[in-house]
């Protein structure tokens, strides 16, 4: 099959930039990336085209919750920023200003959906699991490939459960177990949105929309940023 791959490359920069030199921070870069092309056309698939995102800055998100990714403190690596300029300039990295790579990336992933230009995205984020989309995770050495129904399930499961990595509070006392037994047994967006409201509304009685849509604003990922 051929494909068009979308490599999130904000983790590679990050990981790589704890390097002894710039040189060598870029070195490992560029091994990361085309190692991942390379592991996707071993799985059988002809890659046509491929996009590097990484870089946005500006995050509306921010404006939306002043928390949000504020428990995210602690020294950057040292070649941090020389190796976002590098992706940029050698990789041609696309970057948006006022929304986050998870959304640039998620708006190729639908153009080429659009596009039938079947899709991978290239990636270690668990956030894009709310699409039904096939995720080559580079770390782990594997693809998944979900369903529309399997898709809102891990996004409400998160509406549910929240996002500790981004310091979204979901709704309290609803974890894991909670999530499940709220939705496994769904099989459409409408009946999971309708089971996920209800709880908003039992846990934060006139404060349920505000709470939902502020959390649905933060967890969604944008296909629109393009």
């Amino acid at each position: 099959m051929n494909v068009s791959v979308i490599i999130d490359a904000d983790s590679m920069i990050y990981a790589s930039a704890y390097s002894r030199s710039l040189s060598e921070a870029k070195e490992k870069l560029d091994k990361n990336i085309n190692l991942t092309l390379n592991e996707i056309e071993e799985l059988g698939y002809v890659i046509d085209s491929f996009v590097v995102c990484s870089g946005s800055y500006g995050n509306f998100r921010k404006f939306i919750s002043t928390s949000y990714k504020a428990n995210r403190k602690g020294d950057k690596p040292a070649y941090l920023n020389e190796l976002q300029k590098y992706c940029r300039t050698n990789w041609h990295a696309k970057f948006v200003l006022g929304a986050e790579t998870d959304d640039v990336v998620a708006s190729y992933w639908l153009q080429f959906h659009l596009e039938d230009a079947n899709p991978i995205i290239a990636s270690i984020d668990k956030d894009y699991l709310q699409f039904p989309a096939r995720i080559y995770n580079y770390i782990r050495k594997t693809l998944v490939m979900l369903d529309p129904i399997q898709a809102n399930y891990n996004f409400y499961t998160q509406m549910l459960v929240g996002d500790g990595a981004d310091n979204v509070k979901g709704v309290k006392g609803c974890g894991e177990a909670c999530a499940k037994k709220t939705l496994s047994h769904l099989t459409s967006k409408y009946a999971m949105v309708r089971a996920v409201y209800e709880l908003y509304v039992k846990a934060y009685k006139g404060k349920a929309s505000l709470r939902y849509r502020e959390n649905y604003s933060l967890l969604k990922l944008r296909t629109d940023v393009l």
